[in-house]
């Protein structure tokens, strides 16, 4: 058999080579004729799924190590035949780490979390992860998703009206859909900022369609938005220039960059790949992963004069500092897809150790707990 696959995959070459021709190529560049003899087609986010490079090949299967799937035109894609599955929940935990981030940074400026209220538009595996982050930090939370609000009530979720009006800090987690009842595009728009709270943050690492460009600068230039922070832009990787100059933090789509993010999106798609084509690989997982150079996080007496959210957010800075990536992108703007390709080992929570001293408070350490770090007493 033959696959063609993204070269950005971490940990994929080498693991289909003892059954199957391999081709990796960069995905903005797999085109029809890399395909046309593949039985199974491996991407990330840059390779677009349909009928143009798909029509007249002999691909069986296309596979995204990645949750989103607005690359894919499911549509086409089932009525041809051709299986598709992506990497749901893969990256969730590294996008909780990149909020976490955010709102280190805003805890450590003075933001008091019992006096903020963060609302989460799409409550999916990556939502229901930052709600309980937020509220493990002690900020209060609002959650708005029309389809599982639909499906379970209404007892956990508000109507967006509701949220955008109470909420300090606004974040998105939603896919991307063009249209129907539960459309997205453009869901950030004039209509909404209107409807905001002034001087509330919004932050998107979804996809960068669901916040309008010009509603954004709107925004800031208006101040109704006191700040903006994106992952995730319109038009990648050509990004609007004025608006990355405006926004307090911007990132290169990396939210979801993790070591461990990518190498679950790696896992579940082998894995897929090896149930369809009954290949000896249905239970392999990745043989190492890079550790973090020091995971010993040491705090000392001087935590006792902290607050536990200060505490929590000084170790979350540890292990992940956001603005660090966003002066690579400010320095390299037009480089966006080569700081992606080249960015740098990230590895999450539970891969880290909290050294406390003995009189630290059981509330810190219930924090740690609940965010998924290790405690290590003090020697």
């Amino acid at each position: 058999m033959k696959i063609v696959a993204d070269d950005k995959i971490p940990g994929l070459k080498g693991v289909f080579e003892p059954f199957a021709e391999v081709l990796y190529l960069p995905g903005k560049e797999i085109g029809p004729d890399d395909v046309k003899d593949a039985d199974a087609l491996i991407v990330r986010t840059r390779t677009a799924c349909n009928a143009q490079l798909l029509e007249n090949s002999s691909v069986k299967m296309v596979a995204t190590a990645t949750i989103g799937t607005d690359h894919f035109d499911i549509p086409w894609l089932e009525s041809a035949g051709i299986r598709w599955v992506n990497a749901p929940g893969c990256n969730s935990g590294s996008v909780r780490q990149y909020i976490g981030s955010v709102l280190a940074r805003l805890i450590l400026e003075g933001r008091d979390p019992a006096a903020t209220t963060l609302g989460i538009v799409g409550v999916g595996m990556v939502g229901s992860k930052i709600a309980q982050l937020a509220s493990t930090l002690g900020f209060k939370v609002l959650l708005n998703d029309p389809p599982r609000q639909r499906s379970e009530g209404s007892a956990e979720f508000c109507e967006l009206t509701h949220l955008l009006h109470e909420s300090d800090l606004i974040s998105f987690h939603t896919p991307l859909n063009m249209g129907g009842p539960d459309a997205t595009w453009h869901l950030f728009n004039k209509d909404t900022l209107r409807q905001t709270k002034k001087g509330a943050i919004v932050i998107n690492s979804s996809r960068g369609e669901v916040t309008a460009t010009q509603t954004l600068l709107q925004g800031l230039a208006s101040t109704h938005l006191s700040r903006v922070v994106l992952d995730v832009w319109e038009n990648e990787p050509h990004i609007h220039s004025d608006l990355h100059q405006k926004v307090w933090i911007g990132t290169p789509h990396i939210a979801g960059y993790s070591v461990d993010g990518k190498a679950n999106g790696t896992t579940m798609t082998v894995q897929a790949l090896a149930r369809h084509f009954q290949l000896p690989l249905s239970d392999w997982q990745p043989s190492s992963l890079p550790l973090p150079p020091d995971p010993l996080i040491r705090f000392g007496e001087e935590i006792l004069q902290m607050s536990p959210a200060q505490v929590a957010a000084t170790a979350i800075l540890r292990t992940f500092d956001v603005c660090d990536d966003d002066a690579r992108l400010r320095a390299r703007p037009t480089e966006f897809e080569k700081l992606r390709g080249e960015y740098p080992p990230r590895r999450e929570f539970h891969l880290w150790q909290v050294q406390l001293p003995a009189r630290a408070s059981r509330e810190v350490r219930t924090m740690f707990k609940q965010l998924g770090f290790q405690l290590k007493e003090e020697q």
